[in-house]
């Protein structure tokens, strides 16, 4: 099964060679690579979060197997859905799906579903392949988009990542898509933004949960970020770093409706 590109041409260049060329400008060329567990990347467009995301993904190791959890902005497919088989075409080359990866995932859990209605229609996972591709010539990715659930589901399909991983035995990166709180002015998203990355850095799933959806915050990959915490912990995750925030005012030069966008490590 193959899994054709939705945003090209609108969320960052269809053409590889200017796709190439975007994702190099935006990628620091230069640094330290840290080694984690997890991350945190926004999934707009690349004039807006392009800039975050790079920087965040260039700061670490992309290993050749990367899960990726992303928020269902649609509504269709499975509550937890999984693309297990195929082949994702992208502009820049096509990306395999890691099925031995993806049948450990769903072994582990009954809430995970073989379903890839739900990846057809969603931008979220793919924004953040260009980088990963470009960072990791050897990508493999095991995709996962995911709807609103409840924190004890969000603790089952975090445990189940965790032993996967664990079954799998060979270096995984776990990483959770998300954009911060949605169209308010910026001392508003960003005010709102801190809490929630003080309960992400402090290592607090349900905080985050619970903060997030109790405040109101539109942070659009509260549930995969979520998850992504509670595996990485599982994990020995110990720490966790804000490698950069911003928001959609940055590239519009108005502030009074804007978007965030973290990017944050776990290791």
């Amino acid at each position: 099964m193959k899994r054709r590109p939705l945003v090209a041409n609108r969320f960052y260049p269809e053409d590889p060679f200017f796709l190439l060329n975007a994702v190099k400008e935006l990628v620091p060329q230069a640094g330290h690579k840290e080694k984690v567990i997890a991350a945190v990347s926004p999934h707009a467009g690349y004039v807006y979060s392009g800039a975050t995301a790079g920087e965040t993904l260039g700061s670490i190791i992309i290993p050749e197997d990367v899960i990726i959890l992303g928020p269902n902005h649609h509504g269709r497919g499975a509550p937890i859905a999984l693309m297990a088989e195929g082949i994702w075409e992208m502009p820049m080359g096509d990306v395999p799906i890691n099925s031995k990866l993806g049948k450990l995932v769903l072994a582990a859990s009954p809430l995970i579903t073989d379903d890839e209605i739900a990846h057809r229609f969603e931008h979220s996972l793919e924004v953040q392949v260009p980088f990963l591709q470009y960072l990791q010539k050897n990508l493999a990715i095991t995709p996962i988009v995911i709807s609103r659930i409840s924190f004890a589901e969000c603790q089952e399909v975090g445990q189940a990542l965790a032993e996967a991983i664990k079954q799998y035995a060979k270096p995984v990166l776990i990483l959770a898509s998300s954009d911060m709180t949605h169209y308010e002015s910026r001392e508003s998203a960003g005010r709102k933004d801190r809490l929630a990355i003080e309960r992400i850095i402090d290592l607090d799933p349900r905080g985050l949960y619970d903060t997030v959806l109790g405040r109101g915050i539109t942070m659009c990959g509260v549930i995969p970020t979520t998850i992504a915490l509670i595996a990485a912990q599982i994990l020995g995750a110990t720490k966790a770093k804000l490698v950069r925030y911003t928001d959609s005012g940055e590239a519009v030069g108005t502030t009074d409706k804007v978007v965030g966008y973290a990017g944050i490590t776990i290791s």
